[in-house]
């Protein structure tokens, strides 16, 4: 799983209460979080990311081929991708959070994308990636529909988040039916 971090103040975060609960050079992902690094941690990355949700009418069946559920039997191939391709924070147990698909060639997943966060009726979009070799075929977009789809029949809110800097990705997504909510500050810590 990724380790992430909320504090009730932002500005005046408690990290020696995280202490306990991280190993060294694990990496910690806080949101809304600006202030200065406390001693005996290290920003490794500060950036900026977009929350957007889904705002459209429930997708149509795509014509791009079923995707295929992945489990634990994927894990090996879903993190191979995950470090390809850098969609985000991506663990070994990230597939247990919720239904993660995927397209294969010759027995290799070459893209995926999947569920994280659930809190009430939001639920996340997340490890959207497709290995760059079979970009511009539309997989992520149809992973990303069929999940939308079933979600939004479920009665859940899809969500994503997205950096800043990756205007490609907003692009697309916002022509899909996603809509800009708010931009946050995002920084990544670890214990030294």
């Amino acid at each position: 799983m990724t380790a992430l971090a909320g504090f009730p103040v932002a500005d005046s975060p408690d990290f020696d209460s995280l202490r306990p609960y991280c190993r060294p050079l694990e990496r910690l992902y806080c949101i809304g979080w600006q202030g200065p690094v406390p001693a005996g941690w290290k920003l490794e990355v500060e950036t900026t990311i977009v929350k957007m949700f889904w705002d459209a009418p429930v997708p149509g069946a795509d014509a791009v081929r079923e995707p295929v559920r992945l489990d634990a039997t994927h894990v090996a191939q879903a993190l191979a991708l995950a470090e390809a391709t850098n969609p985000g924070p991506f663990g070994s147990r990230t597939i247990e959070m919720g239904e993660y698909v995927g397209y294969f060639e010759d027995e290799r997943l070459i893209a995926m994308a999947g569920e994280r966060m659930h809190a009430g009726h939001l639920r996340e979009v997340s490890a959207v990636c497709t290995l760059t070799e079979h970009e511009g075929r539309g997989l992520a977009r149809a992973l990303m529909l069929h999940l939308v789809r079933r979600q939004v029949q479920r009665g859940e809110l899809p969500f994503l988040h997205v950096l800043q800097q990756n205007e490609r990705a907003l692009r697309i997504y916002g022509k899909m039916g996603f809509r800009i909510y708010r931009e946050m500050p995002v920084r990544i810590v670890s214990m030294e």
